[in-house]
């Protein structure tokens, strides 16, 4: 650690140049723009600043590209609250409760406990990449296939958290999700139900996907409740936060981005996964789990900073390894900002930016079909009370378990027991059915206490 503090304090000294300040502040700004913009991404923004930053001084050039990637991570949170649209698995999340927030008239409360969020652990995950990256890097080699497999099993019981009151529909949802992760070429080279496409051979596009499952559902639920007569804006008359709201987040923020970070460090695992389980803890620890889904302002402060917490524990691998901890892909993400907008003039805005955004990704008719497709499935399923996050949770985690698994059983041959002798294999697999008994049995507890307590009162 002595020898760290100079290198700290050498690092600082540089980094708080008035040039590098403001190249910071130019890549963050262009990063929250590029968030909350259809189809460019963090990836495309930094292949388009390559040609820029190669004729830029080193520093001041690494100081910029991470200040935009960071504000990308942030602007993604922008459209999940206020339109419904997700653009990669880390923003799912955001939707669940952001867009509730919003139907409530607190879209304000909800951006702005995203951005604080996402200060503190960005903030957090940069001093934990300072003290920690040469430690957690070395342990992080010790994940192997059969590792990260147990992590994916994991990741999918957080199904438990985001089922809502069945979880039996939660189940079918992650089934659907699991299976169309297997469309396309597997890890052998093996065509799988591609129907002769060969659209369909690289997948399942994501975009198509999430944004048919969530915005264009959302966009067939509202149309069918203008057709009824009913009128609602997506931006209510609240614009800030509370001072009660942000204490209330402090702990969902300091948790999400513990989850963050850690999950963030291992190569692969990406910021979606740490979302998820974020959200998912999130529930488990709360008193009022039941809030979860209809406006929790904690449904948002977690996944948010666990995102941005995982944007800089991924850059431990890199920094300390050379292996890189998450990639970044094109995204549709669109921002409207405009105050009680009606709902019949917004419906064809979404519309209209989740197709271009969609076709902008492949340049692909077949996902527009998919995205037609999916937008009905989402409709369907949202009406008859089948939870849409799982779907994507099982896709998101289907192809990368697979994966793993084949590889795992290689390593074996085939002898799946030897698996169990790896104690961080273990150790996943237990919190898994951890993860997915507490809500069950915390649910029946509270029933009980509820039961005793209404007996009491007739009493």
């Amino acid at each position: 650690m002595g020898e760290a503090l100079p290198l700290l304090m050498q690092g600082f000294g540089i980094a708080l140049r008035p040039e590098n300040l403001v190249f910071a502040l130019i890549g963050a700004f262009l990063g929250t723009v590029v968030g909350v913009l259809p189809g460019i991404g963090p990836a495309g923004a930094l292949a388009l600043m390559l040609p820029i930053v190669l004729n830029m001084n080193p520093v001041s050039a690494l100081i910029m590209l991470a200040c935009l990637y960071s504000g990308a991570m942030y602007g993604g949170s922008t459209t999940s609250i206020l339109l419904n649209v997700p653009g990669e698995s880390s923003s799912v999340v955001t939707c669940l409760d952001g867009y509730e927030m919003a139907k409530q008239g607190r879209a304000g409360p909800a951006l702005c406990i995203a951005a604080i969020g996402s200060y503190i652990a960005g903030t957090l995950g940069v001093v934990g990449l300072m003290l920690f990256a040469p430690m957690i890097a070395n342990a992080a080699l010790d994940f192997g296939p059969p590792e990260y497999f147990a992590l994916m099993v994991f990741g999918l019981s957080a199904v438990a958290s985001l089922s809502g009151k069945s979880l039996v529909k939660g189940f079918l949802a992650m089934c659907i999700g699991l299976m169309l992760a297997t469309v396309g070429t597997d890890v052998t080279g093996v065509a799988r139900f591609a129907f002769g496409s060969q659209d369909l051979l690289g997948g399942v596009e994501f975009l198509a996907l999430s944004i048919g499952l969530f915005a264009i559902s959302e966009v067939l639920l509202n149309t069918r409740e203008l057709r009824s007569g009913a009128h609602r804006s997506v931006i209510g008359h609240r614009l800030f936060i509370t001072l009660k709201e942000i204490v209330e987040s402090l702990g969902a923020i300091l948790r999400g981005t513990v989850i963050g970070f850690l999950v963030g460090v291992l190569p692969g695992a990406g910021a979606g996964i740490a979302s998820f389980l974020s959200y998912s803890v999130e529930i488990q620890v709360s008193r009022n789990p039941e809030r979860f889904g209809k406006g929790e302002i904690r449904g948002v402060a977690a996944p948010e900073s666990a995102n941005n917490a995982a944007s800089a524990g991924a850059l431990v691998p890199m920094l300390t390894l050379g292996v890189p901890g998450s990639g970044t892909t094109a995204i549709l993400l669109a921002a409207l900002a405009a105050l009680n907008t009606p709902m019949y003039l917004l419906l064809p805005v979404i519309m209209v930016i989740s197709v271009i955004g969609v076709y902008n990704a492949n340049q692909s008719t077949v996902d527009l079909a998919l995205l037609c497709g999916f937008g009905v499935l989402g409709y369907y399923m949202r009406r008859n009370g089948y939870p849409v996050a799982p779907v994507i949770l099982g896709f998101v985690l289907g192809n990368r378990m697979e994966e793993a698994l084949r590889q795992s059983m290689i390593m074996t041959q085939g002898n799946a027991v030897t698996l169990l002798e790896r104690p961080i294999v273990v150790a996943f697999l237990a919190l898994a059915v951890v993860s997915m008994a507490a809500p069950i049995i915390l649910q029946r507890v509270r029933f009980r206490g509820k039961a005793v307590a209404l007996e009491e009162e007739q009493a």
